[in-house]
This record gives structure tokens, C-alpha cells and sequence, in this order.
């Protein structure tokens, strides 16, 4: 897929997220909450997921080129864990 020119903004048809071309070539991509992210950003969390060629023919996403490297920020975070026992310890124990 051709680069999005600086300045204009394209939606994706598969996941609806805007990607704003930038100079540079620095996308900025338009979740729809949260803060802007980037290419790298929006593969790490939907577009890697894509599993019909149909879809990823689609996606705006695709091109490694334009999307940078991911790194580990990019994917989320684990979700913390949650002591749901008392506070002298877990559910049905003494201690």
C-alpha cells in the first residue's frame, strides 16, 4: 500500500483506526481511545492478528516498511495480578 501523504489522514476498512501521514514518514495513528500511537503500535496490537488474506489485503497496516520496528512497549502489558483473599492471606487459610 502507498504511503499516506503528510498531512491527510486515511481510515482503515478493516479496523477503522485513522493513520495521519507525517513528514518523515512517522505515521501517527488515531486509536479510537487513548492517546495517538504509532504504525508499529497499532501491529502490535491488531493488525499481526489479521488471519484471511482478504483482511490484510485491506489493512493499511501491512507494509513493514512504513511501520517501523516493534518493540516490547508496543504490545500490551500483562495484566497485573489481583490478591482476592483477605488480608491475613488467601481465601480459607489461618495464617
Amino acid at each position: 500500500m502507498a504511503a499516506i501523504p503528510p498531512g491527510s489522514r486515511q481510515r482503515c476498512s478493516v479496523c477503522q483506526v485513522e493513520i495521519q501521514g507525517m513528514v518523515g514518514g512517522n505515521d501517527l495513528v488515531h486509536f479510537s481511545q487513548g492517546a495517538p500511537g504509532t504504525r508499529a503500535k497499532l501491529w502490535a496490537r491488531v493488525c499481526q492478528f489479521l488471519r484471511s488474506d482478504d483482511k490484510r489485503a485491506q489493512c493499511l497496516n501491512q507494509d513493514v516498511s512504513q511501520r517501523g520496528t516493534v518493540v516490547q512497549s508496543d504490545y500490551y502489558d500483562e495484566a497485573p495480578v489481583i490478591n482476592l483473599g483477605g488480608a491475613t492471606g488467601p481465601a480459607g487459610s489461618d495464617s
